[in-house]
């Protein structure tokens, strides 16, 4: 709710400071004395586009700041916003600030915190309905009809249940388009895939196999050069021509004589073992050469096959890594997404039944929402009826219009027909009025102000009262070309809107300003030689003569009058 309204150097306002109670707060003054200049103040703060005129003249700045109470059927969202936005400071008050100054610059603060005059119409759109002007009245959204209806209608937890399934088929299709995008990457993919994991899989490659083979084909390569070498060392050790001695010949003439020495001097016997083992070595040398050669020869056929092996590692190993196990780390990754690709196609088509299915089931649900939908709207136009009637405007009629869409993609519904499908429902509503006989019905949102779309307002806000989320409603226009009589039923229904809401209603009938429970007197005058707008907050008898001046003087008759006027209403509202 408004708590306090600050203004200063506003159109003719020097200063103004106001404090609000909740429940029917009603201003009242002479034609001209100043009443609508403040409710342009608070338009001016809720964003609307103001010009240079309305700063007083000589000031150099113009300001409206306000103190609002944060609802608690708006305090989420609220608190969201001015988190988003890093103003938080309290959650409790909330205090807006607006600046006109003379350079033209436009300065917004919330909680004294500089922000874009866009976030003070956000915010506004929590906090306050004017009626009078379609900027700031959130029956003129469109977008909040819904909502409205829903609240009404008690459709919020339908609303609630078609929403999970909303989502879940919302993350269905995502997660669906992401698979179907991929799969078509991963068709490109596939087939090389496959062929990689054939390639490596034929060729078959087996760790520490390459080096063994590389021995292999060296052997073969040089088996003629290592037959000549081994003869040649066989011939030297012991198989030289008779006129020459062989190594195993000069060996064992340095054995013979190293026993004749270790047997002389006992100190050279290790040196004997030395020249026995040398002998014992070649000895061995000997055979096991004589083996070597006797298992050496040239096998063209395995040299082929042992090359052919070798050129196939090495072109696993150009491809796919340096090593043999990078190879088959690099087959297993090949295979795995092959098999995530193969799964991907299987995971598509389970989704498209889960889709299908979940589409079903939002029809179903979205389907039972509009029927409840409809029901409630069919109670309201019932209940709105009843209040024009009361207000004298039994012509004037009200429709709630469902617009849904046909579309190849939606839920399937009755008929076979198929339903586009939102975040909260099947179809757009839409509230259309016809204010006046004979003029039609018409999207309540292009409709212009005036008294009766005034009164049509208060009778839809009195009707939605409970469903209706905004705190303070100010009405400026409510009581044009309308009689006291009328003027004491709007009263009362203003009146039975503040269990739920604040009202603040600029006036010119006294039956209507009877019913305020904070009354303020708005009076032109001069200070310091220069017009200004000063309020002051009456009661008691002030009151009585106030009401008395507006009934047609402050005669002690129409004083009279005015306290049998607060008499009748005290009675209509117990």
């Amino acid at each position: 709710m408004l708590v306090e309204l600050r203004i200063k150097n506003f159109a003719i306002i020097n200063t103004l400071n106001l404090e609000f109670d909740p429940g029917l707060v009603i201003l009242t003054g002479e034609t001209g004395a100043g009443k609508s200049i403040i409710m342009g103040a608070l338009d001016m703060l809720l964003g609307q586009r103001v010009d240079m005129s309305t700063l007083r003249k000589g000031s150099e700045f113009a300001s409206v700041e306000a103190v609002f109470r944060i609802p608690d059927n708006v305090r989420d969202p609220v608190i969201k916003l001015l988190e988003q936005e890093e103003l938080l400071d309290g959650t409790e008050f909330l205090t807006l600030t607006r600046e006109l100054r003379k350079d033209k610059r436009n300065i917004a603060r919330v909680n004294g915190h500089r922000t874009n005059v866009t976030v003070l119409v956000e915010l506004g759109q929590y906090l306050v309905d004017i009626h009078g002007q379609s900027e700031h009245l959130s029956l003129m959204r469109v977008n909040q009809h819904l909502g409205l209806l829903d609240r009404f209608s008690g459709t919020t937890e339908q609303l609630e249940e078609y929403q999970k399934v909303y989502q879940k088929l919302k993350e269905t299709q995502s997660t669906l388009a992401g698979l179907r995008q991929s799969d078509l990457e991963a068709d490109q993919r596939k087939e090389l895939l496959a062929f990689q994991v054939e390639e490596i899989s034929l060729t078959a490659p087996v760790e520490r196999e390459e080096e063994p083979l590389i021995e292999l084909r060296n052997r073969l390569v040089n088996a003629e050069k290592l037959a000549d070498l081994g003869q040649n060392i066989l011939i030297l050790l012991d198989d030289a021509p008779s006129h020459q001695p062989t190594v195993m010949d000069l060996v064992g003439q340095i054995v013979s004589s190293m026993e004749v020495l270790s047997k002389t001097d006992p100190a050279l016997e290790t040196q004997n073992q030395r020249v026995g083992e040398l002998s014992d070595g070649l000895f061995e040398l000997g055979k096991s050469l004589r083996s070597y050669l006797d298992t050496l020869e040239f096998d063209a056929n395995e040299l082929e096959k042992t090359q052919d092996r070798l050129a196939l590692l090495h072109d696993l190993k150009r491809k796919y890594g340096e090593t043999i196990p990078e190879i088959l780390n690099y087959m297993e990754n090949a295979r795995r997404q092959l098999e995530e690709i193969t799964g991907r196609s299987t995971r598509i088509g389970e989704l498209i039944e889960i889709e299908n299915s979940l589409l079903l089931e939002l029809g179903l649900l979205g389907q039972k929402l509009t029927q409840s939908r409809k029901s409630g709207a069919q109670r309201l136009t019932s209940e709105l009826e009843i209040q024009l009637d009361d207000l004298k405007m039994a012509g004037s009629r009200f429709e709630v219009f469902f617009r849904e869409t046909e579309s190849d993609t939606g839920v399937p519904v009755e008929d076979g027909k198929r339903l586009e499908y939102h975040p909260d429902g099947l179809e757009k509503v839409e509230f259309l009025i016809e204010a006046n006989p004979g003029e039609g019905l018409k999207a309540l949102a292009k409709t212009a102000s005036g008294g009766e779309t005034a009164r049509l307002m208060l009778a839809l806000k009195n009707v939605l009262a409970k469903a209706d989320h905004i705190s303070t409603l100010v009405f400026d226009e409510i009581d044009q070309g309308i009689g006291g009589r009328i003027g004491a039923v709007v009263g009362e229904k203003l009146y039975r809107l503040t269990p739920e809401h604040q009202v603040i209603c600029i006036t010119h009938l006294p039956q209507l300003a009877g019913f305020g429970q904070q009354h303020f007197q708005v009076l032109k005058g001069l200070a310091d030689g220069r017009t200004s707008i000063q309020v002051q907050e009456i009661s008691g008898e002030e009151r009585i003569k106030e009401l008395a001046t507006m009934i047609g003087g402050p005669s002690e008759k129409n004083q009279e009058s005015a306290r049998e006027l607060m008499d009748y209403i005290s009675k209509v509202i117990q």
